[in-house]
């Protein structure tokens, strides 16, 4: 086949491509790369109330805001994922930290995981928890999300997080009936990517072919 019938054919395919796909204005997704998740200082406070005496901290960082008491950094673990439909919406994955905090100089936890679990949604709990995996791999607090969450597009801050001890952690403590209790205050503090969708992707590709295939036909023409 002569390249002009190939740049040619190619054309018609694109246009068409083009006629039958328009482009529609759709929810993006996005996915957190970096940030910091801190601990506000009423958490210390209250868990002093049930005898956790905050004793030790290794590899955390500033807290955003400074005001706060400790940070943990989000690490390259992370593959949370969420929609900018109705501003934010959560998709699939966890938020994975560096860090951990030790309680009376003997209970070490950290290296935290913040992610949806299924069944945990009440009418005080958004169904998100945080898990240690440093040492008692449990859920030690499920998490109370409030509105409004803060997103433009490049950061998102998810504020006045709520810490809520979980069965689990009550359980530990041999203390049951604190479980439920408000423990404090947390703040998602990320840095997010756009994902690319698979349409968009396809959309681009067969405009590049589109201008490619005609750089080349009038190059032929020129030249003939």
């Amino acid at each position: 086949m002569r390249f002009s019938q190939f740049a040619g054919i190619l054309g018609c395919t694109t246009a068409a491509f083009i006629s039958i796909a328009p482009i529609q204005v759709e929810a993006a997704t996005f996915k957190v790369i970096s940030g910091v998740t801190s601990i506000d200082r009423d958490h210390e406070n209250i868990l002093r109330n049930i005898e956790l005496i905050l004793t030790g901290t290794n590899q955390t960082v500033a807290p955003i805001p400074s005001n706060y008491l400790v940070g943990f950094n989000i690490d390259s673990a992370t593959n949370f994922t969420f929609s900018d439909e109705g501003g934010f919406t959560p998709l699939s994955g966890t938020f994975e930290h560096n860090g951990t905090v030790t309680f009376n100089n003997q209970i070490t936890v950290g290296e935290f995981s913040v992610g949806f679990a299924p069944g945990r949604t009440t009418k005080d709990a958004s169904g998100f928890v945080l898990r240690d995996t440093f040492s008692l791999n449990t859920i030690l607090f499920d998490l109370s999300i409030a509105e409004p969450v803060a997103f433009d597009g490049q950061n998102l801050t998810i504020p006045d997080v709520k810490l809520l001890i979980s069965p689990e952690f009550a359980s530990i403590l041999q203390k049951p009936e604190l479980t439920g209790l408000f423990a404090g205050t947390a703040r998602i503090d990320a840095q997010v990517a756009a994902v690319p969708e698979p349409d968009s992707v396809l959309a681009v590709l067969a405009a590049g072919a589109a201008l490619l295939a005609t750089r080349f036909y009038t190059r032929k023409i020129k030249y003939s």
